[in-house]
């Protein structure tokens, strides 16, 4: 082991045994996103300075039904995606494999796909604006991408490049060589960095522009993931491309088009949406 690679911090994948059923951090991850993004969410509907004068919005009773909507979206389109994207071949060999969600396979545009389809239904139901419900989706998402990266490096999976940074890692099952710790940039950048972009631009008056939170989501989480692609070791059978692209940069890349679109047309509007 060259001597300046860091030894990668046994962590057991079991965060506590309940009786006979082990909650993984994998799974608090995902209960832990959805908790706190539900209390942030109920903050932001109930302060009216977020708000122009009489903008629709859901009551802070509402956001309980929102939650339930996304949830089942991020969960089942993030199943569906791994599946029929990353690895559809083994999957339809192996069906029963497709529900067995605690050995991983989560991914992230599936997930978002699904939460829109959720966010959709959401709005429609309560009556309420779709883009309200994304700009308020968006600003949350953050507190769940930032623990779902956290649990990747705890498995851990979806390690980075050998690299010999000061702070590379040697991983189990990644061979000897030290590698970039990437699940920590992705929690960094796609987590921290780009909620706290999106708290900034909360106080700015964005939610005030339905469709500028969701856009700002869109084009700071495409160009936060394609850098950390670059440090991402991809599988050569699931996600890299030719010319040293990978999946995750193709994936991205359209959401960066389309978030541009939406800050342009939250920008361009006279007045908000009632």
């Amino acid at each position: 082991m060259p001597f300046f690679a860091i030894p990668f911090p046994m962590i057991d994948p079991v965060a506590v045994n309940l009786g006979p059923l082990p909650l993984r951090w994998y799974a608090l991850a995902y209960i832990g996103g959805f908790v706190f993004g539900w209390f942030y969410l109920r903050v932001l509907c109930r302060r009216e300075s977020f708000w122009q004068i009489g903008q629709t919005r859901p009551s802070p009773l509402a956001v309980d039904d929102l939650l339930v909507y996304v949830a089942f979206g991020v969960i089942i389109g993030g199943r569906l995606g791994h599946v029929l994207i990353y690895d559809p071949g083994f999957y339809f060999a192996h069906p029963m494999e497709i529900f067995q969600t605690w050995k991983g396979g989560m991914a992230f545009h599936g997930g978002l796909i699904g939460a829109i389809v959720g966010m959709g239904l959401f709005a429609r139901a309560q009556r309420q604006s779709l883009l309200t419900v994304a700009d308020l989706s968006a600003v949350v998402a953050p507190i769940g991408i930032f623990l779902g990266r956290v649990a990747n490096f705890i498995k851990p999976e979806m390690w980075g490049r050998e690299s010999d940074v000061p702070w590379a890692m040697v991983f189990p099952a990644a061979g000897d060589a030290p590698r970039h710790p990437s699940q920590l940039y992705e929690a960094g950048l796609e987590g921290a960095a780009l909620g706290l972009v999106l708290w900034l631009a909360v106080q700015a008056g964005a939610l005030k522009r339905p469709g500028l939170a969701a856009g700002l989501f869109g084009v700071g989480y495409g160009l936060a993931r394609i850098f950390c692609e670059f440090f991402r070791e991809p599988d050569p059978v699931q996600e890299a491309l030719a010319n040293g692209l990978t999946m995750g940069m193709a994936l991205s890349t359209p959401m960066i088009l389309a978030g541009a679109l939406l800050i342009v047309f939250a920008l361009n509007r006279r007045e908000a949406l009632a």
